[in-house]
């Protein structure tokens, strides 16, 4: 998980590339001006053999879902938080994500393509049109834990901290600008740039 968006970092990617074994990625995206000029961002530095990309909407076909099921790998971009959560939480897509989870297939997700993962989608007041932090249901790949995305650069202290006593989770993880987490079975496994970890009772800061 990023937080903010692409290109990975030098050390995610690798592991995100021994993960998928060179084989095919799958990115999902909104569409919007400049969107396909911008995807290639998203696969920078990953060492893959195909690439399908998917525009997220409320309806999904079937040839779309069996071609995103036979991906190694799955990259959920970023953007607008409430639109990615409501084009994939609560739809097909969103259940075939946590069956390929299940599967082992890697999913890395960039600032709102990240937020959504956890079972407790936290979305910032400063990513949101009431200006309020808003608890949504989220994916649910990840439990126990909750996601700030741009942590240095919105400011985001007092936001994970709210989280976290509103939530009841026992780990919240800050991420900056240009930096990333990796998670292998819920468990914090590797990090790469500023990263704020905090739990209930202390914080500690990479």
């Amino acid at each position: 998980m990023f937080g903010s968006s692409p290109p990975f970092n030098e050390q995610l990617a690798l592991k995100f590339s021994q993960c998928i074994n060179g084989g095919k990625i799958g990115v999902l995206y909104l569409e919007r001006e400049g969107a396909e000029a911008y995807l290639p961002n998203y696969w920078k530095g990953i060492n893959f053999s195909s690439i399908y990309c998917m525009t997220l909407k409320e309806k999904y076909k079937l040839d779309e879902l069996n071609s995103l099921k036979s991906c190694q790998g799955v990259i959920i971009g970023g953007g607008h938080t409430e639109a990615y959560r409501s084009f994939i939480v609560d739809t097909e897509l969103g259940s075939l994500l946590k069956e390929l989870y299940r599967e082992g297939i890697p999913i890395a997700g960039f600032s709102a393509g990240a937020l959504i993962c956890p079972e407790i989608c936290v979305i910032s007041p400063n990513d949101n049109e009431e200006g309020s932090q808003l608890l949504e249901r989220g994916l649910g790949l990840v439990d126990e834990l909750i996601i700030s995305a741009h942590y240095l650069e919105w400011n985001e202290e007092a936001n994970l901290e709210k989280a976290i006593e509103r939530t009841e989770a026992s780990l919240g993880i800050g991420i900056a600008e240009y930096a990333g987490v990796y998670l292998l079975n819920n468990k914090l496994s590797a990090t790469e740039g500023y990263i704020h970890i905090q739990y209930n009772d202390f914080k500690q800061t990479f």
